[in-house]
């Protein structure tokens, strides 16, 4: 990107809602609470012919040192220090208040390039609130609408005459969102070939964070990629948001994916969380691997359970990670134990991965990496159509499937169709007839002598076509 802009200015003025407008999709949460956005997030922006990258903060307020309102301001001046240029934002229909004027002075001493745009101006009330805004000391400000797009021209001229030549400079053109396609599987173009593409260690790899409020979702990811780059604390629910940082982990490119807190259903009541969860959802269908944060001093928390299953219908490749771990006085009791836990109340992922970890000490973190590499691996996996047939003949003449109204289902060959996750398709005479408990014997057969194990795998039933389906019957 040709250079970075942070939107700062107090909570409730509508810096989230610009930030959408420039990134071109609905990605930060905006409500009228105050205070809604607390990490700082970035993204590949767009106005007009400007391509740039744009930060999201929190809104500045001012608040006793250590409180969780003073940690999200850290955050904003963090942004500051990182951006080109910053553009500060304020309310035109509320008008300059004490807070805006002293959180300018402090825009003013970072140095940096300001741009200064009074938002919410589509109202006739706006209007003495924008020129207002000249008090700030902060140049003309620029009357705009983040949530109708008025303004962006005059917005994009200032952002011009603030950086000079640098805010134009061209670089081969990506689109605001580009490669955040969701992963639904891979066609496998020739299932018959014996010999499967090697699997490539270096490439880009997704991986977002999942569990209950306060196991330590932020504070994994802190410790992973070795700064405090989101906001974490001693309350639970501080993430909002889900949070994409960028991370190499060796030659490997990672995306990291924070998402908030998830409790149970009936207890989520307030809008606010209700869009946090959602927008958790999304991270997880963005990702490729998904690691289950799961508090080793409370494990296996029902809201645990259903966490990990929907990852599993999801079709992602689950790794859990024993959180805490630090605070445990007999670990190697406690990780029999809950491994034997793992399998016995996951079944749908049988051998998911679990490894023991502590994001405040650093911990077990290059295991857990291990573990979602191998874990994407399998997900990965290809089988020839002749190894399965192979396989699968074995495997009916060990335990044949059973008779069903009198007769006996022939199962005819299987083939795999879908990598990430495995998914196959078995070809038998009655379908509908089949039993699911047969099809998991067959499942469990293929985790066991393929080694899949802890992704989802799936299984579709088909039946070949019938010639003569249709056709009268002659007397």
């Amino acid at each position: 990107m040709s250079f970075k802009l942070a939107i700062v200015g107090r909570p409730n003025v509508g810096k989230s809602t610009l930030f959408n407008r420039l990134a071109g999709s609905r990605l930060a949460l905006v409500d009228d609470t105050p205070g809604v956005t607390r990490d700082r997030r970035s993204h590949a922006a767009r106005l007009q012919d400007l391509r740039f990258e744009v930060i999201d903060t929190a809104g500045l307020e001012t608040a006793a040192p250590e409180t969780l309102a003073d940690r999200m301001r850290r955050q904003t001046e963090l942004a500051i220090e990182e951006a080109d240029i910053v553009l500060f934002l304020v309310d035109a229909r509320a008008g300059v208040l004490p807070d805006d004027r002293t959180f300018a002075d402090q825009v003013r001493k970072s140095g940096k390039p300001v741009v200064l745009a009074a938002n919410k101006a589509e109202a006739r009330s706006a209007v003495a609130g924008a020129a207002e805004a000249w008090e700030l000391g902060l140049g003309e400000p620029i009357a705009i609408s983040a949530e109708h797009g008025v303004g962006m021209g005059e917005l994009r001229d200032a952002l011009v005459a603030a950086l000079g030549d640098r805010a134009t400079e061209r670089e081969p053109p990506v689109e605001a969102g580009a490669g955040e396609t969701v992963l639904i599987g891979e066609d496998i173009d020739d299932p018959d070939a014996e010999t499967q593409p090697a699997y490539d260690p270096t490439r880009p790899l997704r991986i977002a964070i999942v569990g209950r409020p306060n196991a330590g979702k932020s504070t994994l990811i802190n410790a992973l990629i070795g700064e405090e780059r989101l906001l974490t604390g001693p309350e639970a629910g501080i993430t909002r948001d889900s949070i994409s940082v960028e991370w190499q982990w060796g030659e490997r490119p990672i995306k990291l994916f924070d998402t908030a807190g998830m409790r149970r259903k009936a207890r989520v009541q307030e809008k606010l969380e209700k869009l946090s969860v959602a927008d958790g959802l999304r991270a997880v269908r963005f990702a490729e691997v998904v690691i289950v944060v799961l508090d080793a001093t409370i494990p296996f928390e029902k809201q645990d359970l259903q966490i990990a299953d929907l990852i599993v219908r999801e079709g992602r490749a689950p790794v859990i990670a024993f959180n805490k771990w630090d605070l445990i006085d007999e670990p190697q009791q406690l990780l029999a134990e809950l491994r034997e836990k793992t399998e016995r109340l996951l079944p749908q992922a049988r051998g998911m991965r679990a490894v023991p970890v502590s994001a405040e000490t650093g911990r077990g973190l290059d295991k857990l990496m291990q573990a979602v590499v191998s874990t994407h691996e399998v997900w990965n996996t290809r089988i020839s159509t002749g190894r399965l047939n192979r396989w699968l003949e074995r495997a009916v003449a060990q335990h044949p499937p059973p008779a069903v109204a009198g007769r006996r289902l022939k199962v005819k060959y299987m083939t795999q169709v879908k990598t990430r996750p495995p998914g196959f398709v078995l070809s038998v005479s009655r379908p509908e007839a089949m039993p699911a408990a047969y099809v998991r014997y067959l499942v469990n057969a293929l985790r066991e002598d393929f080694e899949l194990p802890g992704v989802p795998i799936r299984v579709a039933l088909r039946t070949s076509d019938n010639p003569y389906a249709g056709r009268a019957k002659r007397s």
